[in-house]
């Protein structure tokens, strides 16, 4: 796991550490909430998954744990002697926020229930100063509302040099069968020559090269991809820095066994040579 990205996500009760890991799995991070960290180096040897299906690790840390304060600086200086790739992130509140938070949650605040709250906060807010000060990155979520919390953490995770790949799929299918409901981008290659009204053709399918060749010289379709593709070539790059982890691109004909199946060939062979995730199927060419 040493080429993965590693965030410990720790800080103030009611600060928004639930967000920030919900934002981090989204953007692909194996997550584990309240981790102790007694056990963090024994977990990042484990053979979890390979760094190509996961984008890095995320780990939240706090004083629910009550060995945390005693134990987290031997463990942060252990596995950062052994090569680990790791970040601390702070998330803080001020103090009349976080007060407005739990009011709204009504949840107890984790040290005692025997204290007022905000002894608490101050509490807290004092056993981690030596933490903050140590952090690598602090977050001040006052003003941030849960969306924008979630925009801040995600931006971060993506500009991690770990982040995966998006994967792209490429996916041809019929009109007359319905719109495949996982698709991000749609085109409709009805208007190409129909490979289905020369006989010789008919009972043939997309991948076969006479239907290739009949669909793939042509002078209309020629020009098409030609168009298409360098429309792909721009918007995939800004999928990925978008964020997105999956895009699927639909190509459509009127049954999906001829025109879409030999356009979604071409497009996949055309991607694949820029060295990007990409996978191929075809939803409808054996109806």
């Amino acid at each position: 796991m040493k080429n993965l990205k590693i965030f410990i996500i720790t800080g103030l009760s009611g600060s928004g550490k639930s967000t920030a890991i919900a934002a981090f799995e989204d953007a692909g991070f194996y997550c584990v909430d309240n981790m102790p960290v007694a056990l963090l180096a024994s977990f990042l040897k484990l053979p979890i998954k390979s760094s190509d299906e996961i984008a890095g690790l995320a780990f939240v840390m706090d004083l629910r744990e009550k060995d945390f304060l005693t134990k987290y600086k031997s463990v942060f200086d252990s596995i950062r002697r052994n090569g680990y790739d790791f970040e601390i992130m702070f998330l803080e509140a001020d103090e009349e926020i976080l007060l407005q938070r739990f009011s709204q949650t009504r949840r107890h605040h984790p040290l005692s229930r025997e204290k007022t709250l905000i002894e608490n906060i101050r509490i807290e807010k004092e056993q981690l100063k030596d933490l903050k000060t140590v952090s690598d990155r602090v977050l001040n979520t006052s003003r941030q509302s849960v969306h924008e919390l979630k925009a801040v953490i995600s931006d971060i995770a993506c500009k991690s040099k770990n982040v995966s790949p998006m994967k792209v799929h490429i996916l041809s299918f019929g009109y007359k069968y319905g719109i495949p409901i996982d698709s991000d981008l749609i085109i409709d290659v009805r208007f190409l020559a129909n490979p289905y009204f020369k006989p010789e053709l008919r009972d043939l399918d997309g991948e076969d090269e006479k239907v290739n060749n009949f669909v793939l010289k042509n002078r209309q379709t020629k020009t098409f991809l030609k168009k298409y593709r360098e429309l792909l070539d721009y918007l995939i790059p800004l999928y990925e820095k978008e964020g997105k982890a999956y895009l699927t691109i639909s190509i459509g004909c009127t049954g999906g066994r001829h025109r879409s199946v030999a356009i979604a060939g071409n497009i996949f062979k055309h991607l694949e040579k820029s060295g990007i995730r990409i996978s191929i199927s075809h939803r409808d060419i054996g109806r």
